[in-house]
């Protein structure tokens, strides 16, 4: 008898919650729309807007666009950074070249941003980093409710959260899904990775436990994307892998995401061809796989000689989203140390838009190491940059022969 009333209290004491927080959110939804005179307003879901990488290039286009296209309207970034809005926005311009106008913008701190970072879950890491995204999306849809929820980090379990309580029309711009055919392959093949525990992979029976896992989750993940209404993804490999889970072909659309070649096509093509610089521009996230790197130019190194070592230098570039970022870039480092490459590799980390350009005007070879990359905004500035490059080279050794042989 206790066990049936505990069945039937539980979900009608979850179904009063989710009365009376529906209640509290259309409350608020009015209470903005007399604050801003009925203005539209655009939430977008960005809880890492100050990171400095592709995605947050894609944040700052969309919000230049809206600003271009549609002034009028409100727009509201959801954010855990601990920034002053000047500073984000000063930060925009001096990281990737992007002015946002300083008017009909919001940010609204989140403070729960905790629940959506890995080190949280060690464990069952995407279940907790997505049922985490409900509690950071329930903080944000209480501090304000937008007319449309725009997220652009991937966080799909709160598309329901803002649909079904907010009343919103939700859209999403995803650069890599959550979870993947490939991913499911990965493990069934038993292959080890930054996602793939080595102790996993050498056991059949974890590494089924682990398909089973992700099948189940793939399966709310498809749930809770198709409460999107529009959906944008960044290339046709993303698009593939979103039509096969999500499976709403007619609402999902590739837009690739903005590469700014402009001005890399200004830099100055005077590389010294003496020198070998190796760059390599990417967050240092465990996915972008800078040990590899690190390890295949410790390779490299080795099979040349002292003369030829002098002039080499593997420069890696990249942003830092938190102290767990800066911890992987302190092991990286030890990394150089323990190959005794050191003195041959440099970090640059969070830097400004200029010095990139700098830094990629100094290289030769662009390299970048991540599996399944979906789309790779720098290697397209650096594809810029090197064809340029190997242009002048061709050019130069033309007139070169030309003077030699009239």
């Amino acid at each position: 008898m206790t066990f049936i009333l505990v069945l039937l209290i539980v979900p009608l004491a979850f179904l009063l919650f989710l009365f009376f927080l529906k209640k509290i959110i259309l409350r608020n939804k009015t209470l903005l729309k007399n604050r801003l005179n009925g203005k539209t307003v655009v939430g977008i879901f960005h809880p890492y807007c100050n990171a400095g990488g592709g995605g947050e290039r894609v944040l700052w286009c969309a919000i230049r666009a809206i600003q271009s296209q549609y002034p009028d309207i409100h727009v509201v970034v959801y954010t855990g950074d601990s920034v002053p809005a000047e500073d984000l926005l000063q930060n925009a311009f001096h990281k990737f070249n992007i002015r946002i106008q300083n008017h009909n913008i919001e940010f609204v701190k989140l403070y729960k941003r905790s629940w959506v970072e890995a080190q949280r879950y060690p464990y069952f890491t995407l279940l907790g980093q997505s049922l985490g995204s409900l509690v950071l999306g329930t903080e944000a849809l209480l501090k304000l409710v937008p007319d449309v929820f725009i997220d652009t980090m991937g966080y799909s379990f709160t598309f329901p959260l803002f649909h079904l309580l907010g009343g919103c029309t939700v859209a999403c711009y995803v650069h890599y899904p959550t979870i993947s055919t490939d991913m499911l392959g990965q493990v069934a093949n038993r292959t080890a990775a930054f996602n793939n525990n080595t102790f996993i992979s050498r056991n059949p029976i974890l590494s089924q436990a682990k398909i089973i896992y992700y099948k189940l989750f793939a399966y709310m993940y498809g749930i809770s994307g198709r409460y999107a209404q529009t959906i944008m993804v960044n290339s046709s490999w993303t698009e593939d892998h979103i039509n096969q889970i999500w499976n709403v072909p007619l609402r999902t659309h590739k837009v690739y995401p903005p590469c700014d070649v402009k001005e890399f096509l200004e830099i100055p093509v005077d590389c010294d061809p003496q020198y070998l610089r190796i760059i390599a521009v990417a967050q240092f996230r465990p996915e972008k796989d800078h040990p590899l790197m690190i390890r295949s130019f410790y390779k490299l190194m080795d099979i040349l000689t002292d003369e030829e070592k002098s002039r080499v230098k593997l420069v890696l570039v990249g942003s830092c989203r938190n102290e767990e970022d800066q911890r992987r870039v302190d092991d990286y480092k030890r990394l150089s140390k323990h190959f005794n490459i050191e003195n041959h590799t440099e970090f640059y980390v969070n830097v400004e838009f200029n010095e990139l350009k700098h830094l990629m005007e100094e290289s030769t070879i662009g390299l970048h190491t991540m599996w399944n990359e979906h789309f790779g905004i720098s290697m397209n500035a650096c594809r810029v940059i090197f064809i340029l490059y190997f242009v002048f080279l061709f050019i130069l050794k033309k007139n070169l022969l030309a003077f030699e042989f009239p």
